[in-house]
């Protein structure tokens, strides 16, 4: 008897249809959402934009936390299989301090964006951007000294990128001339590659290319959290083999122009965006 609960049990995770969970501060996470949908189109999503309270890159790292694990108690209400943190800050920020009280998997944006940056870089010297919660955290310098400590870094604080994308500047004068007062310096020191170390950094990937003119390698950390994502559900045996994986989208505050961006920039097709009261207090988890 006990053999073939075992059995069943194996069948149930080898189809496991339950919702990937994702979040993020605004719409940035939306990229990931777009990349694991074109890697993984069998599995439902389930993603939760925090728009009550973009950007997440400017708060304390006491905040970033509290914030994340408000968001991560929502997702597991919905049931959800595994838990993607699709934001820099919080994923420099709080996964350390929060994977060990989960009782699901979890992953986040760092690691996967440290390891492809070592396999782009042909002269080691490597550019990060991103928010000021995730550059002063340090933790891209760390999870990539870790893998390899000869590799220089310079990292760069771009707040103004994320209220641009928000506000849906992804081809304006103003967007191209605040990238380029960012960029320039990291170029000037020799950077051969760059990570976007934000999840919303990918929607003005044009925009930076024009500036990089082809001579820096762009790290798009939503491609390489997807590859993550299908490592953790292959190695967790919770794929999701077979059907159309369908997309829900809630926020936490009211969208203003949201699904435009969604629409046009990530061509993602969005139904009805559910509102959610976030949930204050001590998460369980």
């Amino acid at each position: 008897m006990r053999n073939l609960q075992s059995c069943a049990t194996f069948i149930r995770s080898m189809n496991d249809s339950r919702p990937i969970g994702v979040f993020d501060s605004g719409i940035g996470g939306l990229t990931v959402v777009k990349a694991v949908r074109e890697l993984l189109p069998n599995e439902n999503i389930f993603y939760l934009g925090d728009t009550a309270r973009v950007p997440y890159g400017g708060k304390s790292p006491a905040t970033v936390e509290r914030y994340s694990r408000e968001m991560i108690e929502m997702l597991v209400a919905e049931d959800v299989k595994a838990i993607v943190i699709a934001c820099n800050s919080a994923s420099a920020v709080a996964l350390p301090k929060i994977e060990g009280d989960l009782r699901i998997p979890i992953v986040g944006v760092i690691q996967p964006g440290a390891q492809a940056a070592i396999a782009a870089t042909r002269n080691r010297h490597v550019g990060v951007i991103g928010t000021r919660a995730t550059i002063k955290s340090g933790a891209y310098e760390r999870a990539i000294h870790a893998l390899d400590s000869d590799i220089d870094i310079t990292a760069r604080s771009c707040p103004l990128l994320v209220p641009l994308i928000e506000e849906g500047w992804l081809n304006d004068e103003i967007t191209d001339r605040v990238i380029a007062r960012y960029l320039e310096p990291l170029v000037r020191q020799g950077i051969d590659t760059l990570v976007l170390g934000c999840t919303h950094y990918p929607l003005l990937v044009d925009a930076i290319s024009r500036f990089l003119q082809g001579k820096v390698t762009l790290v798009d950390s939503a491609k390489n959290c997807a590859k993550a994502v299908e490592q953790l559900l292959d190695g967790e045996s919770i794929r999701n083999p077979k059907g159309s994986g369908k997309l829900q989208v809630a926020l936490t505050d009211t969208p203003e122009g949201f699904l435009d961006v969604a629409r046009e920039a990530l061509q993602l097709e969005i139904g009805q965006v559910e509102l959610r009261e976030v949930l204050h207090g001590a998460p369980s988890l």
